[in-house]
């Protein structure tokens, strides 16, 4: 990878995460302390519960160390804006969701390189290992993700209306730079696809499927209604592809360490359809129910 590839990844995630600072407002915020339950569950699972399972995986198929390490990264970068439009169409709890995301966006930017040093470290051979400098690492994703959200935050206080009309654009945006990108890993990668989709293909679907079902159940076990339970099952098994290649590709400059979060971006237009059609069903006919 050059610099310019390098600076156009960057680009390509400031404008999805300055997108998503459009549609945030202070009380996503402060919603911690309205649901903390809720918040704090959520959080669990996504930051410290979603590695663990990904390392899990990983180790249990005996995975190529840079699908594995790929699976690892994708991990460390829980939810984004698609997770939120998923929510709203399941009928979830999209104010939570949105919640999550904003608050894990900022967390992450901390536990990323660690996360992703670790996944290195165990599942690379010591000639192999690729270490993050945990500081300059922190400092580019904050440029990337961090800075884009406040600004979205500050215009969308400062220009409501322009932040409105701007919010189909950005995420029409956000859908098309993450089919490049996958486009642009075929391309790169086109001589090993087929093997590349079998090795990572199961591990990302495993990932997704068992991060939802956990997601859901342990909200369940906390009491937290089936609104809320939805939203965490989302929250905690989509994941933000867009960043875990921007990680892989410009910032670790591996391409092959980009191939799980491409693999998985394209299970995961499959798995979403049936989660909507599963929870918004579902949500219909408890509706339907209650007004008999």
């Amino acid at each position: 990878m050059n610099n310019l590839s390098t600076i156009l990844l960057g680009i390509c995630l400031a404008v999805i995460m300055l997108g998503m600072g459009l549609s945030l407002v202070p009380d996503d915020f402060k919603r911690i302390f309205k649901k903390p339950l809720a918040v704090f569950l959520g959080l669990f699972l996504q930051i410290v519960a979603l590695p663990i399972v990904a390392f899990g995986i990983a180790y249990a198929l005996a995975l190529p160390s840079f699908i594995a390490v790929g699976l690892i990264i994708l991990a460390a970068c829980p939810g984004g804006p698609t997770s939120n439009l998923i929510t709203h169409l399941a009928k979830g709890d999209t104010a939570l969701s949105v919640s999550l995301t904003a608050i894990s966006s900022f967390l992450t930017i901390l536990t990323i390189p660690f996360v992703i040093n670790f996944g290195t470290s165990f599942f690379m051979s010591q000639d192999q290992t690729i270490l993050l400098d945990v500081p300059d690492t922190i400092k580019k994703i904050m440029i990337v993700s961090v800075i884009p959200i406040v600004l979205g935050m500050t215009i969308r206080k400062f220009a409501p209306n322009f932040a409105s009309k701007m919010a189909k654009p950005t995420k029409i945006a956000s859908a098309v730079i993450l089919i490049v990108m996958i486009i642009g890993i075929v391309v790169k990668e086109r001589d090993n696809v087929v093997e590349y989709f079998s090795q990572a293909g199961i591990a990302t679907l495993s990932l997704n499927v068992i991060t939802m079902l956990m997601g859901y159940g342990v909200s369940r076990l906390f009491n937290l209604n089936k609104a809320q339970a939805t939203s965490i099952s989302i929250e905690t098994g989509i994941q933000n592809g867009t960043m875990a290649i921007t990680i892989a590709i410009g910032i670790m400059n591996r391409v092959d360490l980009s191939i799980a979060a491409g693999v998985y971006s394209l299970i995961m237009f499959f798995t979403s359809g049936a989660i909507i059609f599963f929870f918004s069903r579902k949500g219909t006919e408890e509706e339907v129910a209650a007004t008999e």
